[in-house]
């Protein structure tokens, strides 16, 4: 092997005349010997069947360009040269530093340079080449060099399948395992762990339970590594019964498996449980995580449980946390969706290394607030600031458009997507509809649905059905519902709103057909239901429902409500009771919606002026709507209320949605 007695006397001379590249090799390399990649106080042996080799190039200056552009790398320089020996070793050291720092320009050119080395053929470095892809991002690059290997052994597999695994391409990772099955290859450890991510993220889950049985029949132990994928596989696919199973079958567990059952049912929106597994989580003596942290504040956010929210909260700051980012913005989140808008300001402000997530949540949180001026400043001051927008980021500006019915300012943003070189979506010409359709303007929004450069799909046909619903127009209602059966034959909210279209126009036989077509088609409406958290406990009502054991004190305490409401000039609108029935009847109906019977639950038990937070599974009708500003003014209260599109602020008799929604 030959060995640099000296960084300038042996270069030779044809390279050496070059006084640009002797001033660099001077300036940059050292005299004392040192290993390739390594640092010179690590005296650990290398890999077996690797030997270390004396040079002059320390770790940090293995990817210096070249001075001369020969080969783009001063070190292939020196190597073509013959300066340095091409061995294994500087080869490895110098694909080794561009996975570390994501080079994937410099990665390029060293494989490259390998391929015309007599190295080529070793596995060992084709395998690093295809791990350095991978890590880097580049999916396509790994794939040609996994292709021209001339042999591939189970690392070569390994390294490409958790490259799609890691690179949202699960399908591809999944698609693997035959091919190497078939080249009696046995699948690892490591394999497995990443087939099972693939899994638990691919567009079919119907591999899930024969890779699980592969692993078995492999003979690979279910230790807390493979165990804990085998779970989060299982509580991604929304299976909790096997992923408890796996879980009270490992031998072991550690944070990774704790993590995976807890984040599975923050995903299902099942807080109670995801509450009930981080305490079982701290009793059994493992410190929670920022993903912990992170699903917990998730669960809270689904359910809009505020207290149970500062509770983790205080936790999370009692343990020493860091609010990063990761952690911040889910703990924004679930302040927003809470109804504490204030709350949620304060985490942004003290995040440390906001992200353009941390930007977009909280303008997502002025958005679902129905807070149109503070969107779009906040949109604006993103701009000055220079954090580039994307996809999510117009979604939340035209949606606060949409919720405050400015037409040509949403009209402005979705042009201003262009400027960006952001392509809308779907989402973005659903937006676009809803605002159009809001404004009244129904022939607009139909002659932009056929204008789409895309197939409009069921949300974008639904966001006119909607607006048709708003505007009593039956005829165009049944064209875009119709739309809608075709493409989602089993959403029961469009039938409902075809429905309601009906019934308020006073077409009842057609409003009877909707309802058989629903009957017969097995789909059903999902009942409405309004909840208020109260000392960490949510209370759960359904319209006409008596199974609170506070229901007689409940009923007689809306009774009174309403009569005092009534003389302030509250007038029950009987055109949201969608029966054919009499006024009376009609009446009575609207009596015991399940966010009156919240907010009379809240106002009975709730300490006097606490701020009121009602949580709604449907959209809130126009009365409920009506009857609770009237509340907010005669009980001097804040009242709270997030349905499935936005938030009402009611405070003095008004709503924040201006009447708006």
């Amino acid at each position: 092997m030959k060995k640099l007695l000296s960084p300038l006397n042996s270069i030779p001379a044809a390279l050496g005349s070059r006084p640009i590249l002797r001033r660099f090799v001077s300036s940059h390399f050292t005299t004392a010997a040192a290993f390739v990649g390594d640092d010179p106080a690590d005296s650990s042996e290398p890999e077996p069947g690797r030997r270390r080799f004396p040079s002059v190039i320390r770790d940090k200056d293995l990817l210096l360009k070249s001075p001369t552009a020969e080969s783009g790398l001063l070190v292939l320089d020196l190597i073509d040269a013959g300066s340095l020996e091409p061995s294994a070793d500087i080869y490895s050291a110098l694909v080794k530093r561009c996975t570390q720092l994501n080079k994937l320009k410099e990665g390029r050119l060293i494989h490259a340079h390998l391929m015309r080395s007599e190295l080529k053929p070793d596995i060992f470095l084709q395998n690093s080449i295809v791990n350095m892809y991978c890590k880097c991002g580049s999916l396509d690059d790994a794939r040609k060099a996994f292709d021209e290997m001339p042999a591939r052994d189970m690392v070569t597999w390994t390294a490409l399948i958790t490259g799609y695994a890691q690179n949202d391409r699960p399908n591809e990772a999944v698609e693997m395992l035959p091919r190497m099955l078939r080249l009696r290859l046995v699948p690892n450890a490591f394999t497995f762990g990443s087939l099972f991510k693939a899994c638990g993220a691919a567009s079919w889950n119907g591999h899930c339970e024969e890779v699980h049985a592969l692993s078995v029949k492999c003979g690979c132990s279910p230790d807390v590594y493979v165990g804990s994928a085998i779970l989060d596989m299982y509580a991604r696919l929304g299976r909790m019964e096997e992923a408890c199973l796996v879980f009270d079958q490992l031998d072991s567990k550690n944070e990774v498996s704790w993590n995976a059952l807890i984040a599975g049912y923050a995903r299902r929106e099942d807080g109670e449980t995801a509450m009930k597994m981080f305490w079982e989580m701290q009793r059994s003596g493992f410190e929670a995580t920022h993903f912990t942290y992170s699903s917990i504040f998730s669960a809270c956010a689904s359910t809009g449980t505020l207290e149970q929210g500062k509770w983790v909260h205080a936790h999370m700051i009692k343990s020493g946390q860091v609010l990063t980012a990761f952690v911040g913005n889910t703990l924004l989140d679930m302040y927003a969706k809470s109804g504490s808008i204030q709350d949620a300001r304060k985490i942004f402000d003290r995040v440390d290394k906001k992200d353009l997530v941390s930007w977009n949540s909280m303008l997502t949180a002025y958005a679902q607030h129905g807070l149109v001026s503070e969107a779009i400043h906040w949109f604006e001051e993103m701009r000055k600031l220079g954090v580039q927008p994307n996809q999510i980021t117009f979604l939340c500006i035209l949606t606060a458009c949409s919720h405050g019915g400015l037409l040509k300012e949403g009209q402005y943003y979705f042009d201003m997507m262009k400027r960006y070189k952001v392509e809308p979506e779907i989402e973005h010409y659903v937006t676009i509809v809803d605002l159009l359709g809001r404004a009244g303007l129904l022939d607009r929004a139909q002659k932009f649905i056929n204008e789409m450069p895309v197939q409009p799909s069921a949300a974008v046909w639904g966001a006119l059905l909607g607006a048709c619903r708003m505007h009593k127009n039956a005829e165009l209602g049944k064209f875009a519902a119709e739309r809608v059966f075709e493409l989602d034959p089993y959403d029961a909210g469009p039938h409902v709103l075809l429905y309601n279209i009906y019934a308020s126009t006073g077409r009842w036989v057609d409003a009877a057909k909707v309802r058989k077509m629903m009957k017969d088609g097995g789909v059903k409406k999902e009942p409405a239901c309004s909840w208020v958290e109260m000392e960490n406990s949510v209370h759960m009502f359904v319209a006409n429902d008596d199974s609170h054991p506070q229901i007689k004190e409940i009923h007689k305490m809306w009774e009174k409500i309403d009569a005092t409401i009534k003389e302030a000039g509250y007038v029950p609108d009987t055109n949201y009771v969608l029966l054919y029935v009499d006024e009376h009847e009609r009446e009575a109906k609207l009596q015991y919606h399940s966010e009156k019977l919240a907010l009379a639950f809240a106002l009975l038990n709730m300490p006097p002026g606490a701020p009121i937070r009602i949580m709604k599974n449907i959209r809130m009708c126009g009365d409920c709507h009506s009857a609770i500003k009237h509340v907010s003014k005669v009980m001097e209260r804040e009242i709270i209320v997030r349905d499935t599109n936005r938030f009402h602020h009611f405070s003095g008799g008004s709503c924040s949605c201006g009447d708006y929604w």
